[in-house]
């Protein structure tokens, strides 16, 4: 009996959705095939009908909401409304959030993954530059000032949230952690010319 349409499509997101948390958890070298198969609820003899390689569901693993529309943000309370006159305020709150930060297995793979990417491939290392060029984009598309001058904020901005978090994951007190995100936060938002409220 032949599948249904779109099951194909639904059983590749699984797969992809099993390895973001797994490799969001533990990175790209501690997880294997067959755990990343069992987390999508399949057999670890199927994985080479939908991806090449290991490598590649990695790429596919990397893309987040700046990239992937059907992606879904599981961190409770947070959205991001990337057609909104603020959607760059949005993006440094949400980022930069408890929730984010609470929530490691759905976390943007630009915070949990960054060494091993440096480590990677091109193909890897490709896939994380894409996401970071279309959180680039989402921030400058709502500041203010010349072309130039909101691409280079935006960049800074981007990387002071991605940087920021990962340093909050990194250390031990959760206070400091905390302190670390407001901090950002603020000089982020400040930097966009956007108001806190």
């Amino acid at each position: 009996m032949p599948y249904a349409a779109g099951h194909r499509e639904q059983m590749r997101r699984k797969i992809v959705d099993s390895a973001r948390r797994l490799f969001n958890r533990h990175g790209f070298e501690n997880v294997s095939l067959t755990q990343i198969m069992a987390g999508a609820g399949l057999t670890h003899g199927g994985f080479y009908s939908y991806f090449n390689s290991k490598s590649d569901l990695y790429a596919d693993a990397l893309q987040c909401f700046f990239t992937d529309p059907n992606w879904k943000s599981c961190w409770e309370g947070v959205k991001v409304d990337r057609a909104a006159k603020d959607a760059g305020a949005q993006v440094v709150r949400a980022y930069l959030s408890r929730q984010h930060y609470d929530n490691v297995e759905d976390s943007c793979p630009m915070v949990a993954l960054p060494t091993d990417v440096a480590r990677g491939n091109h193909q890897t290392r490709q896939a994380f530059e894409t996401v970071f060029k279309a959180m680039v984009r989402v921030v400058e598309g709502t500041s203010k000032g010349s072309a130039k001058a909101r691409h280079t904020r935006a960049q800074a901005i981007s990387a002071l949230c991605v940087g920021g978090m990962v340093v909050a994951r990194a250390v031990e007190d959760e206070s400091l952690a905390d302190e670390l995100r407001k901090a950002c936060t603020q000089v982020a938002l400040s930097l966009g010319g956007w108001h806190r409220g």
